[in-house]
């Protein structure tokens, strides 16, 4: 099968179960922002120096596919989608961005006040990724608004992964060249 399904050629697209929206509804923003968030959490792993980094981003990228996964299914397939064995976004796994958040500040790695992105490739690539992560946040914020229910663990998940992601561009532009 080809890449080109021409299925989208309308301006719909597919989420899970064969649901048909419009390329511009909120969920698939939701879920875009969420796929740019993957992506620039790809180029601040490829980017990063400090292992720990690297090790990080690449348990949020696993956290992330649960995300889209659950943003992709309309709330009237969600008990079909748990029945299948899927997983929802947890407290647990904003848990863990707490315990990263924890170790940063405890290495006293974090800096005082605000920061300049650019003090090094791999800080910027996570400052930006930040920033990706914010905007992902909002999306997920105007869908819940616009079509709830919705898993409030959702947005609880991304700010704290916005705020992991600032600790580890300190901590990644903190590390000797």
């Amino acid at each position: 099968m080809s890449i080109a399904t021409k299925t989208g050629d309308d301006g719909n697209t597919g989420l899970m179960y064969n649901r048909r929206v419009s390329k511009c509804h909120p969920r698939v923003e939701a879920l875009g922002a969420v796929d740019e968030l993957n992506a620039a959490l790809g180029l601040a792993r490829a980017s990063a120096r400090h292992p720990f980094v690297s090790a990080r981003l690449l348990e949020m990228q696993t956290a992330l596919v649960v995300l889209m996964g659950e943003l992709a299914v309309q709330p009237e397939d969600l008990p079909r989608y748990l029945k299948d064995g899927f997983a929802l976004v947890s407290p647990e796994m904003t848990a863990k961005l707490d315990r990263v958040v924890q170790e940063i500040e405890a290495q006293q790695a974090a800096g005082k006040g605000w920061a300049a992105p650019g003090a090094s490739v791999g800080s910027a690539a996570l400052d930006m990724a930040r920033t990706v992560c914010r905007r992902a946040e909002r999306r997920v914020c105007a869908l819940r608004e616009s079509n709830p229910p919705q898993n409030g663990e959702i947005l609880i998940f991304l700010n704290r992964m916005s705020d992991a992601l600032w600790l580890l561009a300190r901590l990644e532009e903190s590390q000797p060249l």
